[in-house]
Protein backbone atom coordinates (compact mmCIF):
# COMPACT_ATOMS: atom_id res chain seq x y z
CA UNK A 1 0.00 0.00 0.00
CA UNK A 2 1.27 3.29 -1.29
CA UNK A 3 2.04 5.73 1.73
CA UNK A 4 2.98 9.39 2.22
CA UNK A 5 6.11 10.72 2.77
CA UNK A 6 5.02 13.40 5.47
CA UNK A 7 8.60 15.01 4.51
CA UNK A 8 7.12 15.97 1.29
CA UNK A 9 3.62 17.77 2.47
CA UNK A 10 4.00 21.22 3.79
CA UNK A 11 0.75 22.10 3.66
CA UNK A 12 -2.93 20.88 3.23
CA UNK A 13 -2.49 21.63 -0.65
CA UNK A 14 -0.17 19.16 -0.69
CA UNK A 15 -1.79 16.05 0.94
CA UNK A 16 -4.99 16.95 -1.57
CA UNK A 17 -2.49 16.56 -5.00
CA UNK A 18 -1.51 13.45 -2.88
CA UNK A 19 -4.65 12.16 -2.35
CA UNK A 20 -5.45 12.94 -5.55
CA UNK A 21 -2.63 11.25 -6.99
CA UNK A 22 -3.61 7.95 -5.37
CA UNK A 23 -7.21 7.73 -5.43
CA UNK A 24 -9.63 6.54 -8.33
CA UNK A 25 -11.27 10.45 -9.79
CA UNK A 26 -14.69 9.50 -8.34
CA UNK A 27 -13.53 9.00 -5.01
CA UNK A 28 -11.58 11.90 -5.17
CA UNK A 29 -13.95 13.80 -6.21
CA UNK A 30 -16.45 12.71 -3.60
CA UNK A 31 -13.73 14.33 -0.90
CA UNK A 32 -13.05 17.35 -3.10
CA UNK A 33 -16.24 18.81 -4.34
CA UNK A 34 -19.41 20.37 -3.66
CA UNK A 35 -22.57 21.05 -4.90
CA UNK A 36 -23.35 22.80 -8.09
CA UNK A 37 -21.25 25.26 -9.65
CA UNK A 38 -18.93 24.83 -6.27
CA UNK A 39 -19.68 28.86 -4.87
CA UNK A 40 -20.49 27.95 -1.77
CA UNK A 41 -17.07 25.69 -1.39
CA UNK A 42 -14.84 28.16 -2.77
CA UNK A 43 -16.28 30.86 -0.70
CA UNK A 44 -16.19 28.73 2.50
CA UNK A 45 -11.89 29.22 2.05
CA UNK A 46 -12.09 32.54 0.68
CA UNK A 47 -13.76 34.52 3.27
CA UNK A 48 -11.09 34.07 5.82
CA UNK A 49 -9.09 36.61 3.40
CA UNK A 50 -11.36 39.15 4.61
CA UNK A 51 -9.75 38.72 7.76
CA UNK A 52 -6.67 40.03 8.78
CA UNK A 53 -4.52 39.67 11.90
CA UNK A 54 -3.58 42.82 14.32
CA UNK A 55 -0.63 41.47 16.38
CA UNK A 56 0.94 42.37 19.41
CA UNK A 57 5.05 42.56 19.07
CA UNK A 58 7.49 43.06 21.33
CA UNK A 59 5.77 40.08 23.51
CA UNK A 60 7.53 36.75 24.18
CA UNK A 61 5.22 33.58 23.86
CA UNK A 62 8.20 30.64 24.24
CA UNK A 63 5.10 28.59 24.92
CA UNK A 64 1.66 28.74 23.10
CA UNK A 65 -1.00 26.53 25.35
CA UNK A 66 -3.12 25.25 22.31
CA UNK A 67 -5.46 23.32 24.74
CA UNK A 68 -9.32 24.61 25.00
CA UNK A 69 -12.64 22.58 26.62
CA UNK A 70 -15.72 21.60 25.04
CA UNK A 71 -18.39 19.89 26.46
CA UNK A 72 -16.45 19.76 29.60
CA UNK A 73 -13.62 17.48 28.00
CA UNK A 74 -10.28 19.24 27.81
CA UNK A 75 -8.62 18.80 24.59
CA UNK A 76 -5.20 19.16 23.31
CA UNK A 77 -6.01 20.91 19.82
CA UNK A 78 -8.53 23.43 19.48
CA UNK A 79 -9.95 21.48 16.40
CA UNK A 80 -11.85 18.41 16.33
CA UNK A 81 -12.04 15.79 13.24
CA UNK A 82 -15.46 16.25 11.63
CA UNK A 83 -17.74 13.40 10.01
CA UNK A 84 -17.33 12.45 7.27
CA UNK A 85 -18.75 9.79 5.53
CA UNK A 86 -17.94 6.62 3.66
CA UNK A 87 -13.57 7.11 4.48
CA UNK A 88 -13.34 3.50 4.47
CA UNK A 89 -12.96 4.44 0.80
CA UNK A 90 -10.39 6.46 1.06
CA UNK A 91 -8.22 4.15 2.92
CA UNK A 92 -9.08 0.58 4.32
CA UNK A 93 -10.46 0.71 8.01
CA UNK A 94 -10.22 4.23 7.33
CA UNK A 95 -12.52 5.37 9.72
CA UNK A 96 -10.75 3.53 12.70
CA UNK A 97 -7.48 5.24 11.09
CA UNK A 98 -8.19 8.64 11.44
CA UNK A 99 -10.04 8.57 15.47
CA UNK A 100 -6.80 6.35 16.15
CA UNK A 101 -4.69 9.51 15.10
CA UNK A 102 -7.31 12.08 16.29
CA UNK A 103 -6.77 10.26 19.58
CA UNK A 104 -3.17 10.36 19.90
CA UNK A 105 -3.49 14.15 19.26
CA UNK A 106 -5.31 14.64 21.77
CA UNK A 107 -8.36 15.65 20.32
CA UNK A 108 -11.99 14.58 19.67
CA UNK A 109 -13.56 11.96 16.14
CA UNK A 110 -16.80 12.55 15.67
CA UNK A 111 -17.81 9.74 13.42
CA UNK A 112 -20.67 9.69 10.58
CA UNK A 113 -23.24 7.41 10.74
CA UNK A 114 -22.83 6.56 7.03
CA UNK A 115 -19.35 4.76 7.95
CA UNK A 116 -17.80 1.74 6.74
CA UNK A 117 -16.36 0.30 10.08
CA UNK A 118 -18.53 -0.50 12.92
CA UNK A 119 -18.72 2.30 15.49
CA UNK A 120 -17.42 0.25 18.43
CA UNK A 121 -14.51 -0.42 16.61
CA UNK A 122 -13.74 3.10 16.15
CA UNK A 123 -14.61 4.06 19.80
CA UNK A 124 -12.25 1.42 20.68
CA UNK A 125 -9.46 2.92 18.76
CA UNK A 126 -9.21 6.53 19.94
CA UNK A 127 -7.80 7.24 23.53
CA UNK A 128 -9.44 10.37 22.94
CA UNK A 129 -13.28 11.49 23.30
CA UNK A 130 -15.63 10.94 20.35
CA UNK A 131 -19.07 11.75 19.01
CA UNK A 132 -21.71 9.75 17.05
CA UNK A 133 -23.31 12.03 13.95
CA UNK A 134 -26.69 10.82 13.52
CA UNK A 135 -28.55 10.36 10.10
CA UNK A 136 -32.11 8.92 10.64
CA UNK A 137 -31.37 6.52 8.12
CA UNK A 138 -33.53 3.34 7.51
CA UNK A 139 -36.15 5.30 9.98
CA UNK A 140 -36.60 5.84 13.69
CA UNK A 141 -36.91 2.36 14.86
CA UNK A 142 -32.28 2.18 12.86
CA UNK A 143 -31.62 5.15 14.66
CA UNK A 144 -33.03 4.53 17.68
CA UNK A 145 -30.77 1.37 17.80
CA UNK A 146 -27.47 2.84 16.40
CA UNK A 147 -27.99 5.40 19.12
CA UNK A 148 -28.12 2.53 21.86
CA UNK A 149 -24.84 0.87 20.31
CA UNK A 150 -23.21 4.51 20.56
CA UNK A 151 -23.75 4.66 24.06
CA UNK A 152 -22.68 1.68 24.70
CA UNK A 153 -19.86 2.08 23.23
CA UNK A 154 -18.79 5.34 25.03
CA UNK A 155 -19.80 7.81 22.38
CA UNK A 156 -19.91 11.27 24.85
CA UNK A 157 -21.90 13.36 22.21
CA UNK A 158 -24.54 12.88 19.94
CA UNK A 159 -24.43 15.12 17.02
CA UNK A 160 -27.56 15.91 14.61
CA UNK A 161 -26.83 17.48 11.08
CA UNK A 162 -30.02 19.41 10.60
CA UNK A 163 -29.18 20.22 6.66
CA UNK A 164 -29.65 17.36 4.75
CA UNK A 165 -33.30 16.97 3.71
CA UNK A 166 -32.02 16.01 0.29
CA UNK A 167 -28.68 15.30 -1.01
CA UNK A 168 -27.06 18.32 -2.53
CA UNK A 169 -26.47 18.29 -7.06
CA UNK A 170 -22.82 17.63 -6.74
CA UNK A 171 -22.47 17.50 -10.53
CA UNK A 172 -18.90 15.63 -10.35
CA UNK A 173 -20.65 12.68 -8.75
CA UNK A 174 -23.12 12.59 -11.80
CA UNK A 175 -20.30 13.58 -14.22
CA UNK A 176 -17.82 10.09 -12.53
CA UNK A 177 -20.71 7.54 -12.87
CA UNK A 178 -21.21 7.50 -9.23
CA UNK A 179 -24.27 5.98 -9.39
CA UNK A 180 -23.96 3.83 -11.48
CA UNK A 181 -20.59 2.77 -10.17
CA UNK A 182 -22.46 1.28 -7.21
CA UNK A 183 -25.47 0.34 -8.57
CA UNK A 184 -23.60 -3.20 -8.92
CA UNK A 185 -25.18 -3.86 -12.43
CA UNK A 186 -21.92 -4.26 -15.18
CA UNK A 187 -23.19 -2.93 -17.97
CA UNK A 188 -24.10 0.54 -16.47
CA UNK A 189 -20.61 0.33 -14.62
CA UNK A 190 -18.51 -0.67 -17.74
CA UNK A 191 -17.95 3.06 -18.51
CA UNK A 192 -17.34 4.19 -15.51
CA UNK A 193 -14.44 1.56 -14.43
CA UNK A 194 -11.39 3.11 -16.09
CA UNK A 195 -11.20 5.35 -13.22
CA UNK A 196 -10.32 2.00 -11.01
CA UNK A 197 -8.02 0.23 -13.00
CA UNK A 198 -5.76 3.02 -13.54
CA UNK A 199 -5.43 2.84 -9.47
CA UNK A 200 -4.69 -0.73 -8.81
CA UNK A 201 -2.80 -0.40 -5.64
CA UNK A 202 -6.15 1.58 -4.35
CA UNK A 203 -8.71 -1.35 -6.07
CA UNK A 204 -5.86 -4.07 -4.14
CA UNK A 205 -7.10 -2.14 -0.48
CA UNK A 206 -9.83 -2.16 -1.39
CA UNK A 207 -10.61 -5.62 -2.20
CA UNK A 208 -8.28 -6.40 0.74
CA UNK A 209 -10.52 -4.26 3.28
CA UNK A 210 -13.24 -6.53 2.39
CA UNK A 211 -14.54 -4.96 -1.09
CA UNK A 212 -17.75 -2.21 -1.77
CA UNK A 213 -18.68 -0.88 2.01
CA UNK A 214 -21.64 -1.38 3.33
CA UNK A 215 -23.16 0.82 6.48
CA UNK A 216 -22.57 -1.37 9.32
CA UNK A 217 -23.88 1.40 12.47
CA UNK A 218 -27.16 1.23 9.90
CA UNK A 219 -28.75 -2.47 10.64
CA UNK A 220 -31.81 -3.13 8.49
CA UNK A 221 -33.93 -5.17 10.82
CA UNK A 222 -33.98 -8.57 8.57
CA UNK A 223 -31.61 -7.42 6.01
CA UNK A 224 -28.98 -6.62 7.67
CA UNK A 225 -26.24 -3.35 7.12
CA UNK A 226 -27.43 -0.90 4.34
CA UNK A 227 -26.02 -1.29 1.02
CA UNK A 228 -24.05 1.18 -0.12
CA UNK A 229 -25.74 1.97 -3.29
CA UNK A 230 -29.01 2.81 -1.38
CA UNK A 231 -27.67 5.83 0.87
CA UNK A 232 -29.06 8.40 -1.43
CA UNK A 233 -32.70 7.30 -1.38
CA UNK A 234 -32.62 6.53 2.52
CA UNK A 235 -31.15 10.17 3.12
CA UNK A 236 -34.43 11.64 1.06
CA UNK A 237 -36.44 9.76 3.37
CA UNK A 238 -34.10 10.51 6.53
CA UNK A 239 -35.16 14.33 7.28
CA UNK A 240 -34.33 15.86 10.90
CA UNK A 241 -37.49 18.24 11.81
CA UNK A 242 -37.15 20.15 14.69
CA UNK A 243 -39.82 17.94 16.50
CA UNK A 244 -37.85 14.74 16.23
CA UNK A 245 -35.74 16.34 18.91
CA UNK A 246 -38.21 15.36 21.22
CA UNK A 247 -37.91 11.23 21.12
CA UNK A 248 -33.83 11.90 20.40
CA UNK A 249 -33.71 13.67 23.57
CA UNK A 250 -35.34 10.89 25.28
CA UNK A 251 -33.28 7.70 23.91
CA UNK A 252 -29.84 9.91 24.41
CA UNK A 253 -29.09 11.37 27.69
CA UNK A 254 -26.23 13.06 26.86
CA UNK A 255 -25.35 16.01 25.27
CA UNK A 256 -26.44 17.43 21.36
CA UNK A 257 -24.63 18.87 19.61
CA UNK A 258 -26.70 20.44 16.40
CA UNK A 259 -24.64 21.00 13.23
CA UNK A 260 -25.92 23.17 9.79
CA UNK A 261 -26.82 26.26 11.69
CA UNK A 262 -26.45 29.22 9.49
CA UNK A 263 -29.67 31.56 10.82
CA UNK A 264 -29.88 33.20 14.63
CA UNK A 265 -33.59 31.52 14.52
CA UNK A 266 -32.52 28.04 14.01
CA UNK A 267 -29.88 28.81 16.42
CA UNK A 268 -32.52 29.79 19.32
CA UNK A 269 -34.41 27.02 18.25
CA UNK A 270 -31.52 24.47 18.78
CA UNK A 271 -31.18 26.31 22.71
CA UNK A 272 -34.55 25.52 22.64
CA UNK A 273 -34.34 21.70 21.38
CA UNK A 274 -32.17 21.01 24.48
CA UNK A 275 -28.77 21.49 22.96
CA UNK A 276 -25.74 21.86 24.53
CA UNK A 277 -23.72 23.33 21.46
CA UNK A 278 -24.00 24.05 17.98
CA UNK A 279 -21.69 23.69 14.56
CA UNK A 280 -22.31 26.62 12.12
CA UNK A 281 -22.01 24.60 9.08
CA UNK A 282 -22.96 24.50 5.48
CA UNK A 283 -22.07 20.91 5.05
CA UNK A 284 -18.60 21.63 3.47
CA UNK A 285 -20.59 23.80 0.54
CA UNK A 286 -22.02 20.06 0.10
CA UNK A 287 -25.52 20.78 -0.35
CA UNK A 288 -27.39 24.19 -0.94
CA UNK A 289 -24.84 26.08 -3.53
CA UNK A 290 -25.57 29.70 -2.24
CA UNK A 291 -25.45 29.24 1.26
CA UNK A 292 -23.35 31.96 2.87
CA UNK A 293 -19.49 31.08 4.13
CA UNK A 294 -19.70 29.62 7.51
CA UNK A 295 -17.20 32.58 9.20
CA UNK A 296 -19.55 35.39 7.76
CA UNK A 297 -22.29 34.49 9.80
CA UNK A 298 -20.69 33.41 12.77
CA UNK A 299 -20.70 36.43 14.34
CA UNK A 300 -24.35 36.67 13.80
CA UNK A 301 -25.13 33.05 15.43
CA UNK A 302 -23.22 34.32 18.50
CA UNK A 303 -25.15 37.19 19.09
CA UNK A 304 -28.44 34.67 18.86
CA UNK A 305 -26.65 32.02 21.42
CA UNK A 306 -25.12 35.37 23.48
CA UNK A 307 -23.07 32.37 25.66
CA UNK A 308 -25.93 29.84 26.41
CA UNK A 309 -24.24 27.10 24.84
CA UNK A 310 -20.73 26.46 22.78
CA UNK A 311 -20.25 27.50 19.00
CA UNK A 312 -18.21 25.83 16.88
CA UNK A 313 -17.83 26.23 13.41
CA UNK A 314 -16.30 24.37 10.10
CA UNK A 315 -16.15 24.95 6.78
CA UNK A 316 -13.28 25.64 4.69
CA UNK A 317 -10.52 25.74 7.14
CA UNK A 318 -6.89 24.66 5.45
CA UNK A 319 -4.39 26.37 7.92
CA UNK A 320 -3.67 26.62 10.94
CA UNK A 321 -4.32 30.93 10.89
CA UNK A 322 -7.96 29.72 9.77
CA UNK A 323 -8.41 28.35 12.78
CA UNK A 324 -6.97 30.87 14.60
CA UNK A 325 -9.42 33.68 12.73
CA UNK A 326 -12.38 31.67 13.92
CA UNK A 327 -11.53 31.42 17.42
CA UNK A 328 -10.74 34.96 17.41
CA UNK A 329 -13.90 35.51 16.29
CA UNK A 330 -15.65 33.67 18.73
CA UNK A 331 -15.89 30.22 17.84
CA UNK A 332 -14.95 27.38 20.78
CA UNK A 333 -13.56 25.18 18.44
CA UNK A 334 -13.92 24.30 14.53
CA UNK A 335 -13.90 21.31 13.22
CA UNK A 336 -12.16 20.22 10.04
CA UNK A 337 -13.14 17.56 7.52
CA UNK A 338 -11.30 17.69 4.09
CA UNK A 339 -8.32 18.38 5.54
CA UNK A 340 -7.73 15.21 7.44
CA UNK A 341 -9.71 13.40 4.88
CA UNK A 342 -7.40 14.10 2.43
CA UNK A 343 -4.38 12.81 4.21
CA UNK A 344 -6.60 9.98 4.74
CA UNK A 345 -6.62 9.54 0.77
CA UNK A 346 -3.47 10.48 0.54
CA UNK A 347 -1.37 8.10 2.88
CA UNK A 348 -4.15 6.51 5.86
CA UNK A 349 -2.63 7.04 9.01
CA UNK A 350 0.69 8.48 8.13
CA UNK A 351 -1.12 10.92 6.02
CA UNK A 352 -4.10 11.80 8.63
CA UNK A 353 -1.19 12.18 11.23
CA UNK A 354 0.63 15.16 9.55
CA UNK A 355 -2.29 16.78 8.50
CA UNK A 356 -2.48 17.32 12.33
CA UNK A 357 0.47 18.32 12.98
CA UNK A 358 0.72 20.53 9.77
CA UNK A 359 -2.55 22.30 11.22
CA UNK A 360 -0.94 22.09 15.25
CA UNK A 361 2.45 23.87 13.69
CA UNK A 362 0.80 26.43 11.73
CA UNK A 363 -1.62 27.48 15.07
CA UNK A 364 1.13 27.39 17.01
CA UNK A 365 3.21 29.84 14.76
CA UNK A 366 0.42 32.06 14.25
CA UNK A 367 -0.18 32.43 18.18
CA UNK A 368 3.53 33.01 18.34
CA UNK A 369 3.28 35.95 15.58
CA UNK A 370 0.60 37.16 17.06
CA UNK A 371 2.11 37.52 20.93
CA UNK A 372 -0.98 35.25 21.91
CA UNK A 373 0.17 32.64 24.67
CA UNK A 374 -2.64 30.62 24.47
CA UNK A 375 -6.16 29.70 22.71
CA UNK A 376 -7.98 30.80 25.51
CA UNK A 377 -6.47 34.35 25.32
CA UNK A 378 -7.62 34.52 21.77
CA UNK A 379 -10.15 37.19 21.03
CA UNK A 380 -11.89 39.99 18.75
CA UNK A 381 -8.74 42.07 19.87
CA UNK A 382 -5.96 40.16 17.72
CA UNK A 383 -8.37 40.69 14.01
CA UNK A 384 -10.15 42.51 11.71
CA UNK A 385 -12.95 41.10 9.93
CA UNK A 386 -14.57 42.89 7.04
CA UNK A 387 -18.15 41.79 7.34
CA UNK A 388 -18.46 42.17 11.20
Amino acid sequence: MRTVNASNAVNIADLRRLARARLPRAVFDYIDGGADDEWTLRENSRVFDDVTFRPRNAIATPHCDLKTTVLGTTLELPFLLAPVGSTRLFYPQGEVVSARQAGEAGTCYILSTLSGCRLEDVKAATRGPAWYQLYIVGGRQVAEAGIARARDAGFSALVITIDTPVAGNRERDTRNGTKEIVSRKPLRMLPHLWQFVVRPRWVLGLLADGGVMTFPNVMIPGEGPMPYAEVGTQLQEAMVSWTDFDWIRRVWSGPIVVKGVLRAEDARRAIDAGASAIVVSNHGGRQLDGDPPTLRVLPEILEAVDGRIEVLVDGGIRRGADIVKAIALGARAVLVGRAYAYGLGAGGAAGVGRAIEILRADVIRTLTLLGCASISSLDASYVDAAFR
